[in-house]
């Protein structure tokens, strides 16, 4: 159904069942920019104790390296090695953990506490090729390129206007003693990168923005189906089940009487069973009934019974099976190997015509 007949709002239900799968309105960049200013807030708090820190380490690494008989050593190299990891303890650990714990937050912000496993569930879908590269040249990914070069553009520009009246004041640094120097550099680096960041965090909170509006768009619903969802939700709960079982014999009844046209049925000869049709009229054959276990032993049987060639071909009925729903033409990956399948059909036909 066209999206411009999905007029309504989304359901409290409609809702939840997205969210279980890991559809939620989130921003990566709101994520980004809160990561940046709680390390930019880190980096300032803890300034003096990474440098101070550092400089002890380097004095005493110097000393050590200045005694090349020591060194040289396993016990030597085993000190270094340990002052080393003590100045990273903390000067960067301090920041590195200030940083996940400002992502945690962001992202609880965003979409709660309450995680999915539908985002990580396994979906063969997420790396067929055909879909990738449809995606690829999407207007989504579209949208997402046009954004990246804005978010880049105007931070650039915010540093470029803090950086540009810093450069007249180049010649001052000369005479400066080291520590002059690095208060210098320092404080400039500093208000360049709050710049910076306050400009990517409005970028963030507009993205966020936009983000929830398509997520509302997207799961905007039919009157029918809201409809439908309301007198669904006002039935005793036995009574919705009986519906959904009814619904469903009703939907494999179908799948069944469509066996007896396919031109083919591919097996995996005792757990799955797809059948196909291609009458010439789409671009590529059509998944008409497909099933595992007791399901694909009755489509079998039902060929058979009607004379549809039944296909031993375990990796291609799996693949079938797997990517492709009832009515759904098959991916273009699978165009050769059906494509080989078909053929073999079609030869044995002409065969037993002619004999």
């Amino acid at each position: 159904m066209a999206n411009t007949d999905k007029t309504e709002k989304a359901t409290p239900k409609r809702r939840s069942e997205a969210r279980k799968k890991g559809q939620v309105a989130k921003s990566t960049d709101f994520n980004g920019a809160l990561v940046m200013i709680a390390g930019l807030v880190a980096v300032s708090s803890l300034a003096p104790t990474i440098v101070s820190e550092t400089g002890h380490a380097m004095t005493s690494m110097f000393q050590e390296i200045a005694r090349p008989h020591a060194i040289a050593t396993a016990a030597g190299l085993h000190g270094l090695f340990d002052t080393g990891i003590q100045v990273m303890l903390a000067t960067v650990a301090p920041i590195a953990a200030v940083c996940m714990g400002a992502g945690l937050l962001a992202n609880i912000a965003q979409v709660g506490v309450r995680p999915s496993l539908g985002a990580i569930k396994p979906d063969i879908k997420r790396v067929n090729p055909a879909t990738g590269i449809k995606n690829l040249f999407g207007p989504r990914i579209a949208f997402e390129a046009g954004k990246a070069l804005a978010k880049v553009a105007v931070v650039a520009a915010v540093v470029a206007l803090a950086l540009v009246p810093q450069l007249r004041n180049v010649g001052q640094i000369v005479g400066m003693t080291p520590s002059q120097l690095g208060k210098s550099l320092g404080s400039g680096a500093t208000a360049i990168a709050q710049r910076a960041a306050f400009a990517y965090l409005v970028i963030a909170i507009i993205d966020v923005i936009w983000q929830r509006y398509r997520h509302t768009k997207m799961l905007r619903m039919t009157k029918q189906e809201v409809k439908e969802e309301g007198r669904q939700t006002q039935l005793p709960p036995e009574v919705r089940s009986a519906i959904r079982r009814r619904q469903l014999q009703q939907a494999r009844a179908r799948m069944m009487a469509a066996v007896p046209q396919a031109d083919v049925v591919v097996t995996n000869p005792t757990h799955f069973a797809v059948a196909l049709t291609y009458d010439g009229t789409k671009p590529a054959p059509v998944v008409v009934a497909k099933g595992k276990d007791l399901v694909a032993l009755q489509i079998r049987r039902i060929a058979e019974e009607n004379e549809v060639p039944v296909v031993p071909d375990p990796p291609l009925a799996r693949s079938l099976h797997n990517s492709v729903e009832l009515g759904q033409q098959i991916p273009a990956e699978l165009y050769a190997a059906v494509a080989q399948v078909l053929a073999f059909v079609y030869r044995m036909a002409g065969r037993r015509v002619s004999a």
